[in-house]
């Protein structure tokens, strides 16, 4: 029951509520409302970006120049202290700071790249050296005028490791560039090779499963390695490539640069060109012999990551030169490889390379995780004048290197300092996980007749932009003679020292794959691009070669096989 004091307080509320007509939050005593003067109301403006301007400018202080706080903001006395009941009891959860700490701490990584989680980078700019030559073949605005300097942010990497594995194992190198221009981002993936192991798209997730960890060993495992390899010949070139001494390249200052797809360069009438491009180190291609790269492993690894860093600090700016190979539609129709296929080259002698710039690297990350392990590129991220073929593996990675920086960084990664453009966006994506530069303020989310948004002119007509013919199959490439010529080549190519060591960095690793058969098919398939190189690499793994045949085919349009239970019909 209630007391009598409570019954009479109750009963002087219902009568004061009776008669003033109030209620908790409306005109209650004590909550009644103060409306400021229209003129003192409109001499006030809350700034939405003051507080994340200010992080930036302070971000870049001296810590003997800001003091310690909170994450609100509030001045903390000391980052060691916490709080708990006397001496000797035990924590309290209302402590903020260690609340913060903790929560902080146990989020500050986020999901490493699947492939090309070992990296390092860092900025400076691309200086256009050859506009005549460019304008003949593109619109963009990035390549339109000689000293045209544009800014741009350069990753290097391994593929295969995590982020822990060392700088120097035997991996192809990712050559990634982001040129801020002025007509949008645009993101060049390359390699430091001129082709990969793939040209059928929904291979690539096997193959990287493969040159990873077992599933129940959580080891690299040889069998699973060289299995692949072995079942899917298109790679050998690749293959030959990484086991030369060009798979551990002496850092990454000393390694050329390749797109390895082809692009389409695309003039303003709609005309376009297939084009490759090629970056040249100019601190010349060195290399590691496979005892070199072992050692330095376990001694340092993290000798490229240092050797680029040191390079820039101390003044000694990297450089290269970039280089365009272009061919015609028409004289692609007759090229002796297939334009659009990944695992074939096209040779400086086949199609000859022309200068068209030169970048530099003369500025290291100030923060290597804000500005280089949160770099996002893709080769989505497209300006006018440069468009992609049809090359399949491409267009799979139109769709997979956004999705992977969505699920790593987030919707809205496009806005974290160093991927966001330097030219002004205007869409009507809004609102998602860490929106942080003004969610595009107050304008229209959708396209209005009310506040119409300007609209750009179109570049040039699609209808006549591509042609296509036949209709949609379900595709999977066959392997034929063709796949061996580019092996062949790079083969003769070799000093007799450098096919040696090809020799050699092979049958160490391929013979510590503990089947057999897997031995054999891979002797078998080098075997067939050159009998001195399988009999030999045969002759190191213990194996007996068998005779192969591959059939003859088209070299442009690629063969379109239906497999029955495998790929592996050879």
């Amino acid at each position: 029951m209630l007391s009598t004091p409570f019954r009479f307080l109750l009963a002087a509320i219902s009568v004061a509520t009776a008669v003033r007509g109030w209620y908790p939050g409306q005109d209650a005593p004590g909550l009644q409302r103060d409306t400021a003067p229209p003129s003192q109301a409109a001499a006030f403006e809350v700034n939405m970006n003051a507080g994340a301007n200010l992080q930036e400018q302070t971000s870049s202080k001296d810590a003997s120049d800001v003091e310690f706080t909170l994450e609100n903001g509030s001045p903390y006395p000391h980052p060691y202290q916490y709080q708990r009941i006397g001496s000797n009891g035990p924590l309290l959860l209302q402590d903020t700071h260690l609340l913060e700490l903790f929560g902080s701490f146990d989020r500050e990584r986020i999901p490493e790249r699947v492939v090309h989680a070992r990296g390092a980078g860092a900025h400076g700019y691309f200086e256009v050296t050859n506009a005549d030559f460019c304008k003949n073949f593109t619109m963009m605005d990035m390549l339109s005028e000689n000293g045209l300097k544009t800014p741009i942010t350069a990753r290097f990497s391994t593929v295969g490791g995590e982020s822990g594995s060392p700088d120097e194992a035997r991996d192809p190198r990712g050559f990634a560039l982001k040129f801020r221009t002025r007509k949008g981002v645009l993101d060049i993936v390359m390699n430091n090779t001129p082709v990969f192991f793939i040209r059928d798209p929904a291979k690539f997730p096997h193959f990287i499963h493969t040159q990873k960890r077992h599933p129940a060993s959580h080891l690299r495992d040889k069998d699973m390695f060289w299995d692949y390899l072995g079942s899917n010949p298109e790679s050998l070139y690749q293959v030959m490539r990484l086991f030369s001494d060009l798979g551990t390249p002496q850092g990454f200052r000393h390694m050329d640069g390749w797109t390895g797809h082809t692009y389409r360069w695309v003039q303003n009438d709609g005309t376009w060109s297939y084009v490759r491009l090629y970056a040249q180190t100019m601190q010349g291609v060195q290399n590691f012999t496979n005892a070199e790269a072992a050692s330095i492993s376990g001694t340092n690894p993290d000798f490229a990551t240092q050797d680029l860093y040191d390079s820039i600090q101390n003044g000694t700016f990297p450089g290269w030169t970039m280089f365009a190979q272009v061919l015609s539609p028409e004289a692609a129709q007759s090229f002796k490889y297939n334009v659009l296929d990944l695992t074939k080259d096209w040779g400086f002698d086949n199609v000859a390379p022309v200068e068209i710039g030169k970048f530099y690297l003369t500025q290291n990350p100030a923060n290597y995780f804000a500005e280089i392990e949160q770099a996002a590129f893709s080769p989505a991220n497209m300006v006018e004048g440069w468009a992609p073929s049809a090359d399949p593996v491409l267009q799979a990675r139109l769709f997979s290197y956004p999705d992977a920086h969505r699920y790593r960084l987030g919707v809205n990664h496009k806005q974290i300092p160093v991927n966001a453009p330097v030219n002004a966006v205007a869409n009507f994506e809004r609102d998602g996980h860490m929106n942080i530069n003004g969610n595009q303020g107050s304008r229209p989310n959708y396209l209005s007749t009310l506040d119409k948004i300007k609209l750009p002119p179109r570049a040039y007509a699609d209808e006549t932009h591509q042609q296509w013919t036949g209709g949609a199959v379900a595709s999977l490439s066959a392997v034929t003679e063709i796949d061996f010529d580019w092996p062949r080549i790079f083969w003769n190519g070799l000093s007799a020292q450098d096919q040696q060591n090809l020799i050699s960095n092979v049958v160490g690793h391929l013979g510590a794959a503990p089947t057999y058969s897997v031995r054999q098919r891979m002797a078998s398939i080098f075997n067939y691009a050159n009998s001195t190189l399988g009999q030999a690499i045969a002759d190191g793994v213990g194996v007996k070669v068998v005779n192969l045949t591959f059939p003859g085919g088209p070299t442009w349009f690629n063969v379109t096989k239906d497999p029955v239970g495998s790929t592996l019909d050879y």
